[in-house]
């Protein structure tokens, strides 16, 4: 098949595109042993990232759940307390 360019320009473009798509793989592309490696590369850094997180996420939790068991046992102890001198004070004599 037969192209019929009407410019040198179009041409010089045309023979560029060609060839670099043909150059890049032999000459500067990564082979498939160094593709695995990058991919190995990137989990490990996303396992990383993702136990920093639960890491962050966890500590957040534990001091939200410290704050809320103490204000309860103190609601609760007052409570109690509130319940015992109702208590008292229908035993008096």
């Amino acid at each position: 098949m037969m192209f019929r360019v009407k410019s040198i320009p179009t041409l010089v473009l045309l023979v560029a595109m060609v060839g670099t798509s043909f150059a890049v793989p032999l000459l500067g592309g990564q082979g498939a042993k160094q593709d695995m490696k990058d991919a190995g590369h990137s989990a490990k850094e996303a396992a990383k990232d993702t136990g920093r997180a639960t890491k962050k996420t966890a500590k957040k939790t534990g001091h939200a759940v410290k704050k809320t068991t103490k204000k309860a046992t103190h609601k609760t102890a007052r409570e109690t307390k509130k319940g015992a001198q109702k208590v008292e004070d229908k035993t008096r004599p």
